[in-house]
Parts: structure tokens; sequence; C-alpha cells
């Protein structure tokens, strides 16, 4: 069986080894990796650790996740945009409006019966929902999303994500004016408390979060941003953005009521490059601004 391999950062010394290892991937939760490692799928420096084994700067994590469950999810011949394919992996550009993957009450229409309509060979490790769904974007976030056609290209995909490897750069439009050009965000992101369908910047159960960002262009009273993620926490940008006070425009759930018309949040995953899994080759590629959020930063040049 193929294995996730990764070195212990100096910022996980001393923490436990299933804290760790859910902090890596936000697809996996921290009761999963602890049944992993019952069931001797973990080794540090090649030999079976318990879920409270405390971790040392340079020791060597080994992960081999279980066999995939059988799929059982139904395809719907739905167009997809495609940027790149081939026999391990591919690259679909996601339009505004699409769910990745099925969910409960939420079993047709998504990226995935899409997908398995179009080629049925897909990774099975993320379980009978999100065949070869290794990284998501929210319903009304628009780009590019990289898909598993096979569990080698699973594994060494998520390898790379732990290992932060893999580029993502995403276009924003916030509300405020951002006066400095540059900037970082590193703060912890969890569920909130308050709000369990939401997420929060908290020390307490937050996973660590990094978030690079530039500013393109200023408006009266908004900035358009690229962001790029050195992490890829839930809503890491929606929330962060609102963290330091610039929420999305258009957040339904992290930004203000009074924004700009546009239906979802202003986010868009714009490039996306990694090392194919076979080859080792560097793939990078880029998908152009939606309508209708082109339309909307001309509305701002010519109104704001």
């Amino acid at each position: 069986m193929d294995t996730i391999t990764f070195h212990i950062e100096d910022e996980y010394d001393g923490e436990r080894i299933d804290k760790v290892i859910a902090a890596l991937n936000d697809e996996w939760s921290r009761s999963q990796v602890q049944q992993w490692i019952k069931n001797g799928l973990v080794t540090v420096n090649g030999r079976t650790v318990k879920a409270n084994y405390k971790c040392e700067a340079g020791d060597s994590v080994a992960i081999s996740p279980p066999e995939p469950e059988p799929i059982h999810v139904e395809p719907e011949p739905i167009p997809l945009d495609i940027y790149y394919e081939d026999e391990d992996v591919l690259v679909v550009n996601k339009p505004r409006g699409m769910v990745v993957h099925p969910a409960p009450g939420h079993m047709r229409g998504t990226l995935v019966n899409a997908l398995l309509a179009h080629c049925r060979d897909l990774s099975g490790i993320n379980g009978v929902l999100r065949p070869g769904i290794v990284h998501r974007i929210d319903k009304d976030t628009s780009g590019l999303l990289m898909v598993a056609k096979n569990d080698a290209a699973h594994r060494s995909l998520v390898e790379q994500l732990v290992n932060k490897t893999v580029t993502r750069r995403y276009k924003a439009i916030v509300h405020g004016v951002i006066p400095h050009d540059y900037g970082t965000i590193d703060a912890p992101i969890g569920r909130d408390k308050r709000d369990r369908k939401k997420m929060a910047v908290t020390e307490e159960n937050g996973k660590e979060a990094v978030t690079h960002f530039r500013v393109l262009e200023r408006f009266r009273q908004y900035t358009y941003v690229e962001c790029q993620l050195e992490t890829g926490r839930t809503h890491q940008i929606r929330v962060h953005m609102k963290y330091i006070g610039y929420p999305l425009a258009g957040d339904p759930q992290y930004g203000p009521k009074k924004t700009l018309p546009i239906d979802g949040q202003a986010l868009h995953a714009g490039v996306l490059g990694f090392h194919h899994p076979r080859s080792g080759d560097y793939l990078e590629f880029e998908a152009p601004l939606p309508p209708e959020f082109a339309e909307l930063l001309e509305w701002l040049r010519k109104n704001d």
C-alpha cells in the first residue's frame, strides 16, 4: 500500500501525534486519525505508536490510509470545464453555485456526480461520498480543483498538500481599503463555538492556518486582492480576511449585509500548481475570472 510521508517540523515538537496529523489536512478528523493509529496504519520512525505519542522535531511519519469503500453515488451528465486530464489526475474549473461532493440531503448536482459520469476511475480514499476529491472549495467559490483518478495519485497529492508544496492562489474582493500592499495572516482556524456552521479564528481548537495576500487594486470602499494559501482550512480566506477587518464582498456568512450585488462571496480559485504524481513534473494552471466576477470589477472601476 502506498504511504503518505512527512517530517515533524519544529512547531509541532512536543505535540500529540493524532493532533499533528489531523492538523495537517482538513479532510482528516482527529477521531479518524486515532482509528488509523489504533489500527497500526501510522508509524513514527518506522514504529507504530499510540495516539498520545509526543512528537519530536525531525520525526519521520508514515500514514497508510485504509482501503477505500465501494462508491455508490449516482453519475450525472453535467458539463465540466476540464483544464487537464490524464490517467492519474484531472484539473477542473468549478463554477460558482456547484457543491463539490454529495452530503446527506444534497446527493445530486454536485461536482462528484458530474465526475462519475465523465470517468469511472476515481480514487476512493475519501469514502463513498467524495471519490477523487483531494481538496475542496466552497459552493459559491469558483475555480480550479485537482482530482485524483487512482489511490496512488490521491496519496501523492495529499502528501503535497501536507508538505505545503501545492500552489493555490485566489482572487477576491473585500470590504474596506487595505493600506499596505502585502500581508500574512497566521491565525489558527476551528469550529465557531457560538455557531457550529461557521469557522472562526480560535486558539482553543484551531488548526494552523496561514494566508498570504497582496493588493491588486484599490477602490473607494473595496480592495481587489490575491490570496495565496499555505494551508487549506475550511473557509480559510473568508475567515482570515474577516479576522483582519476586511471581509469578502458578498459573503453571506462572514461579511456585512450591505454589500456588492453578487450571489455569494467574491472569491475565485484562479491558480493551481502541483507536481504530477507519476512524472514529478510541476504543472500549473490558471482560470480567468468568471463573467459575474469580472463584471463586478468593471462596475467598481466605474462607480466606486
